[in-house]
């Protein structure tokens, strides 16, 4: 199966080469996106787009929409029959080059256990989702040697965050459910968005001090849509809790009608 495709060209994904002298290689300097694929279509790919320029516009990196969607959309016809849940990665980097690829999406689990992780945001990333992922990476790893699935980002003044790759909500009083704003310095995730629109989240700053008492918690990211969190920090929460579920079908709902039009 074709996929990879670099400035157009279309290739096996063990095939796709760039230089070693590209500074997205080098110093993770470049921005990407990565759209799930629902029977091969990407989702939201003209806000993934959108997004995606906005990234390269603040990183003064040259990058042009249009091909880059072609390009895509070229590698998804020329792909054939695709993995039961595939996504397509979508980047730019420093050295001029155009990369799509098509990625086996890992399967859904019941929840997923985090424990917080003291981090400060770049404010200079601000709004950035960049190729200098190292130290999301790192979070993860660090949350997995202490037996958890992933790490949720805390500020050293106890601010909660989000996720290293998703977004991240919660009930603090078992009644509704809140995710932190834009304003701490999270990214603007899509499927957040989509969390928002349905009217059952809104946006409010958590402390650390009262996620020890959350009710139930979810996060929110382009693979998995809505995923129920049974722990954090060692503290079970129900897995989905009922407020975490009726996002979950709701969110799936605005996703299956959008891809409907």
């Amino acid at each position: 199966m074709p996929g990879a495709s670099i400035d157009g060209a279309i290739t096996e994904g063990a095939d796709a080469q760039i230089l070693a002298s590209d500074e997205g290689l080098l110093r993770g300097d470049g921005v990407f996106e990565v759209a799930l694929l629902y029977e091969g279509v990407p989702y939201a790919m003209d806000e993934h787009l959108e997004r995606m320029e906005l990234s390269a516009r603040n990183l003064r990196l040259e990058f042009d929409p249009a091909a880059m969607r072609a390009e895509a959309l070229a590698l998804l016809g020329a792909a054939g029959e695709l993995p039961a849940r595939a996504a397509l990665r979508m980047v730019a980097t420093r050295g001029g080059r155009r990369i799509a690829l098509i990625e086996e999406v890992t399967p859904e689990v019941a929840s997923v256990s985090l424990v917080t992780t003291e981090h400060r945001p770049t404010p200079l990333l601000q709004d950035i989702k960049s190729l200098s992922y190292a130290p999301n990476m790192l979070a993860t790893r660090l949350a997995a040697e202490r037996g958890a699935d992933d790490a949720l980002l805390v500020t050293p003044e106890g601010v909660v965050l989000e996720l290293p790759r998703q977004s991240f909500g919660c009930s603090l009083d078992g009644e509704s459910l809140v995710t932190p704003p834009l304003s701490a310095g999270i990214l603007d995730s899509i499927t957040r968005r989509r969390a928002l629109e349905t009217g059952l989240v809104q946006e409010r700053a958590i402390s650390t001090a009262e996620l020890a008492g959350a009710t139930e918690a979810f996060i929110a990211g382009t693979t998995h849509e809505i995923e129920p969190v049974g722990s954090i920090d060692g503290r079970e929460l129900p897995a989905p809790g009922p407020l975490t579920a009726a996002l979950r079908e709701r969110v799936s709902e605005l996703i299956a009608a959008e891809l409907a039009r």
